[in-house]
């Protein structure tokens, strides 16, 4: 008879063998590693360098001083709320990135900003921190060729958001308003095909003033009972080039590229493995600007779902071509990042929040090339209000962060106090203490705050 002893020894060394087949323990960090992962989570809990009490960073984090820093800095680069083709709102996107363990999302809904706010001020609560985005629907048209092929552009932007606002939103506009009459063109395109659909079922499920997009039409082909499942309706309808598709007035790729560039974001092409001739459109756009590549995928789902009605083993393709992008972000020198790009469909055809984990020395790379960026972009909205304190240019300053800024324990009654307090919040010292910061000040060193130009004044709480 064997003994206790003996028993528990085999039961050890079989979970140690467990363990081991897992990959063990956690590894231990390179050296480059480690800085990488210094400068990040720096960045992260920027604050922290800048008080000595709890307080909130730039993009609305609450945190509290001697916190255990986490090992794993989960960073979320693609998601979407019901602002845009999401099912959650941004405050219910921000908790539930919250309990997956996400520290940074950007939320980056098609063709539209205005969740940002919101997933800020919720996130305010949850010490995330929110990067304004948007995934921009554009069009690739080659030279010489008559086909066109749709193209999605993410852009990255500052605390602050994007330096030419109306430049931006004007032009995110236009689509909009585009995707209102491709909608329409996709209905009376299935009615044609004798499966019945009216524009206010559509125009009900995205919600109002949501631009419509395919996966509203698709939910509606679900709800009248024309397919079984969404993957059913882009399968033989809605997909790029199906019975049902059609175009909005979606701009040239590289136009907005470089809207991107000139508005002081972040340009990254979005899954490219959806794209028909993915190395023509990535040696374009690189020409006019493009700064990264999405490459990290934790399921490989598409948009274009009815594309995965050809592949008997997706998951391996997704490998293998994986590894394709990868040598073309290297090819071209472009920065090798990737999101969920959540919707809160659920079911098991959708990657969860946080799941694709990004090394730390691609998180790194992306600051290092994004943050001079967004530091360029900051000067340009606090030299703008220098050089003209009106309420408008205020209000470039406050959109994303008015609260944290304007709920203080001190009233802000001068241009300089504004200014000083959003320095010590978005940059490190070495960046605020710049010549062209200290510039800045000092114009506005006598400037007084029109509160009666903000939907909030300005006092103490």
């Amino acid at each position: 008879m064997v003994g206790d002893g003996h028993v528990e020894k085999r039961s050890k060394d079989k979970k140690k063998k467990k363990k081991q087949k897992r990959g063990g323990g956690k590894k231990k960090m390179t050296a480059e590693q480690s800085l990488a992962f210094n400068s990040v989570t720096e960045w992260v809990y920027l604050d922290q360098s800048h008080s000595s009490s709890s307080s909130e960073d730039d993009f609305g984090v609450h945190q509290i001083l001697n916190r255990a820093v986490d090992n794993n800095v989960v960073f979320e680069l693609h998601s979407h709320s019901n602002f845009s083709d999401g099912y959650l709102s941004p405050s219910k996107l921000v908790e539930r990135a919250h309990c997956n363990g996400v520290k940074v999302l950007a939320l980056t809904d098609h063709d539209t900003m205005s969740g940002i706010p919101e997933a800020i001020e919720t996130a305010r609560r949850f010490g995330i921190k929110i990067i304004p985005g948007v995934e921009i629907s554009t069009i690739f048209s080659q030279r010489g060729s008559e086909s066109e092929e749709p193209v999605h552009i993410l852009a990255y932007y500052s605390s602050c958001g994007p330096s030419k606002y109306e430049e931006l939103e004007n032009f995110l506009a236009n689509i909009r308003d585009g995707r209102f009459l491709r909608a329409k063109d996709m209905i009376l395109k299935l009615n044609k095909l004798k499966l019945p659909l009216k524009w206010e079922h559509v125009a009900k499920i995205a919600g109002k003033g949501v631009a419509p997009g395919r996966l509203h039409v698709a939910r509606a082909m679900v709800e009248a009972g024309h397919v079984e499942n969404l993957k059913q309706a882009f399968a033989r309808y809605l997909y790029d080039g199906g019975p049902a598709y059609s175009t909005g007035s979606e701009p040239l790729a590289e136009v907005a590229v470089q809207l991107i560039h000139r508005t002081g974001g972040l340009a990254v092409l979005a899954h490219p493995w959806a794209l028909k001739n993915p190395a023509a459109i990535i040696r374009k756009l690189k020409d006019v600007g493009l700064h990264g590549l999405e490459v990290y995928r934790s399921d490989g789902k598409l948009v274009d779902v009815n594309f995965l009605e050809k592949i008997d083993n997706f998951l391996l393709l997704l490998c293998l071509r994986q590894i394709t992008y990868t040598d073309l972000a290297d090819t071209y020198g472009l920065l090798k990042l990737g999101g969920s790009d959540y919707h809160g469909r659920g079911g098991h055809g959708e990657s969860e929040l946080g799941s694709v984990k990004l090394p730390v020395l691609v998180l790194n790379d992306f600051l290092k090339v994004a943050r001079p960026i967004w530091c360029g972009a900051i000067k340009e909205i606090l030299e703008s209000y220098a050089d003209e304190p009106s309420d408008s240019n205020l209000s470039h300053i406050t959109r994303y962060g008015r609260g944290k800024m304007l709920k203080r324990n001190y009233p802000l009654n001068c241009g300089k106090g504004l200014v000083d307090e959003c320095l010590s919040l978005w940059l490190t010292n070495e960046e605020r203490q710049s010549a062209e910061f200290e510039a800045i000040k000092l114009k506005l060193s006598h400037v007084s705050i029109n509160q009666g130009g903000l939907n909030v004044p300005i006092e103490s709480v």
